[in-house]
Formats: structure tokens, sequence, C-alpha cells
């Protein structure tokens, strides 16, 4: 991983894209028809369920220079479903904010 943090910022976006994308709209209670631009969650649904507003969130996909909380990375991760490994690469990809514990 580059240790540029503008570089840091865009993978970190690239990231939780890629986790987003892969959870069916119908798995976490949304209705699963209407039509979708892109596979997965919505930006605002990720927001909605990880109790963060939907402008922060956009934020913080979009690789923006946003302070972030180990809590609300929690809620980000607990929202896209990730794993040990997927949480700790969000942390260091977030900045290093806190550190998950799970």
């Amino acid at each position: 991983m580059s240790t540029d943090r503008g570089e840091q910022r865009r993978e970190l976006g690239v990231f939780l894209r890629s986790r987003r994308e892969r959870i069916r709209p119908d798995e976490v209670g949304f209705a699963p028809g209407g039509r979708r631009r892109t596979p997965g969650l919505r930006r605002e649904e990720v927001a909605l369920l990880a109790g963060v507003g939907v402008t922060w969130y956009t934020w913080l996909e979009q690789g923006r220079d946003i302070n972030v909380s180990a809590q609300v990375l929690e809620a980000v991760a607990d929202t896209l479903r990730l794993d040990r490994q997927e949480r700790s690469h969000l942390f260091t990809l977030a900045g290093g904010a806190g550190r998950s514990g799970q």
C-alpha cells in the first residue's frame, strides 16, 4: 500500500464500494425490486444502516479528507459485514482511527 495519503483515501473508496456492492438489498431488509445503477447497496442505504449521514458516508467513500472515529468505522464495518481481516484493512485505510477489536 502506498504511503501517499491521497492514494490511501482512493483505495479506501474502492474498498468500501466493493464491499457495498456485494450485499443484496433484500439481505438487509430492503425491498429487492426497483432499478439500480449499481449492484448491491446504495450509499444512502449503507449510511442509514450504519447510522451516519448520507453526505458524510459519501465523502468517506469518495476519499475526502475527513476525520472518522473508530465507533463510526465499526458501524460501517458491521453494516458491510466485514470479517476481521477486512475490518483491519478498513481501519488502516482510514488512517488508523482507533483499532478494531473484533
